[in-house]
Formats: structure tokens, C-alpha cells, sequence
């Protein structure tokens, strides 16, 4: 009698999932019907944070180190009207990252060596190591060319979850205020803003999706920073440093 309780009661219990797992099919099926779309999707970012245009004081990039950039997204998607025109509304957890070497003259620098701190206008390599991650919302326009293209274009809105922004200055010399000042040598020199990045920013976002299989997309956009990732008036860097991105990656749509 109660292994056939037992049994009687895992019945119920998978048709009780059943039903729950058809509801869920249902509701999707409607929504996609009424022109709603879901997405969940994956992709790797390559770009960098980069002045633009680049300064004079930069005088060249040696190295670049993209490293392992991840983005993860669910976005939802309303046509509009029944046309191929509709609006996208997603979130998104991403890193922005790179490494890059670079020769520099005149470059305003804050650095510590031996513990002092020096400030100045530095003139040698400069090694650079950015990792920050953010979760964004970004809101799109989307025109569906066919079955299979869509692309988009809007905006995004980021907060920063976790930043680093840190590196080391080394074989050059430091001026102590301007080219003109004081000359000191400096084998190297470590210095850490990290602490100095600000919380959010916005930036602009244009792409395209292609539809492979019924539910599976590869996608590629391109997002550009419109505001810096140190405040306005930052003056350990003297200009404004703009995260720019391209994620290639796959779409699974519901």
C-alpha cells in the first residue's frame, strides 16, 4: 500500500510539471505571436579604453592585450504594430578590459616610487591594466530585414560592479610640474586610480543579428562610450578615456 502511494503521488507530481512546463510553452507561444521575442545571450568583447582622438603625448603603442572580455545578456523585443520596426530593452553583465604598453613624452603623470609620491610630466613606457565590469541596460530600435536579419541602434546605460584601473611607469624620466621642471630618473613607478573610477556612464550601440536556426542567432554590436571612465574634472589624466567594444556572440531566442 505505500509503495503504491508512493507511486501515486510521483505521478501526480510529474503531471503537475508537465502542466507547468506546458503553461510555460503556452505563454511563450502567445507572446511570441503578439510580436514578443525573449533572448538570452553570449558573447566576448574586444576593443579598449582609449582617448580619442589619440594625444599628441602618446607617441606609440608597443603591446595590446585584449584579455578575456565576457558579456552576458536577456533582452526583450516588441514589434511594433506588425511591422518590421520594434524596441529592445535588455540587461547586461559585461567586462571591459585590456592591457596595453606605451611609449609616451610630456605625458602628465601621478606615479609612487620608493613610497614618494611624484607628479609631473613623464616621458617613457607606460604600462596600463584596465578590468572593469558593468551591468548595462541598454534600449534599442530594431528594424528585421526578412526572416532572418535584424539590426538595431540606441543607447546604454552602465554601472560600474567592479573596477581596476592600475599600472606601472618605467625606463623614462619625470619633469616635476611641466616639461621645463625639475628632471628626475625613474626606473619604475607604480600607480593605482582604480579607486578614481566613476560609478556610471552612457554610451551609444548599433548591431546586427542573423538568424542561423529557428531559436539560434549570432550577433555582433558595437558600443561606443560617450562619457569617460574617470569624472569630468579628473585631473590625474587630463583626458577623457572612452571604453570602445565590439561583442561577437549567439543569441538562443524563446
Amino acid at each position: 500500500m505505500k509503495k503504491i502511494f508512493t507511486i501515486l503521488l510521483a505521478t501526480i507530481f510529474a503531471f503537475n510539471a508537465q502542466a507547468q512546463i506546458s503553461d510555460t510553452d503556452k505563454n511563450l507561444i502567445d507572446a511570441t505571436n503578439k510580436g514578443w521575442q525573449f533572448r538570452l545571450g553570449a558573447g566576448y568583447l574586444l576593443g579598449g579604453t582609449a582617448p580619442l582622438p589619440i594625444p599628441v603625448e602618446i607617441r606609440g603603442i608597443e603591446g595590446f592585450n585584449p584579455g578575456l572580455n565576457i558579456s552576458i545578456e536577456g533582452s526583450i523585443q516588441k514589434n511594433i504594430c506588425d511591422s518590421d520596426f520594434g524596441v529592445q530593452l535588455g540587461l547586461r553583465f559585461d567586462t571591459k578590459g585590456m592591457t596595453t604598453d606605451a611609449n609616451t613624452k610630456n605625458y602628465y603623470m601621478v606615479m609612487k616610487a620608493d613610497e614618494a609620491e611624484l607628479s609631473g610630466s613623464w616621458t617613457g613606457k607606460v604600462k596600463t591594466h584596465v578590468s572593469n565590469t558593468y551591468v548595462s541596460v541598454p534600449v534599442l530600435a530594431t528594424y528585421s530585414i526578412g526572416k532572418r536579419w535584424t539590426v538595431s541602434a540606441g543607447a546604454y546605460w552602465s554601472y560600474l560592479l567592479k573596477g581596476t584601473f592600475n599600472g606601472e611607469a618605467y625606463d623614462g624620466y619625470l619633469r616635476e610640474g611641466d616639461p621645463t621642471g625639475p628632471k628626475t630618473e625613474v626606473t619604475s613607478a607604480q600607480y593605482d586610480f582604480s579607486d578614481d573610477l566613476r560609478n556610471n556612464y552612457w554610451g551609444i550601440q548599433a548591431g546586427g543579428e542573423y538568424k542561423i536556426y529557428s531559436h539560434l542567432a549570432a550577433f555582433v554590436n558595437l558600443q561606443w562610450g560617450m562619457s569617460g571612465i574617470f569624472p569630468e574634472d579628473y585631473t590625474c589624466i587630463p583626458f577623457a578615456l572612452k571604453p570602445i567594444y565590439a561583442t561577437f556572440g549567439f543569441n538562443y531566442i524563446f
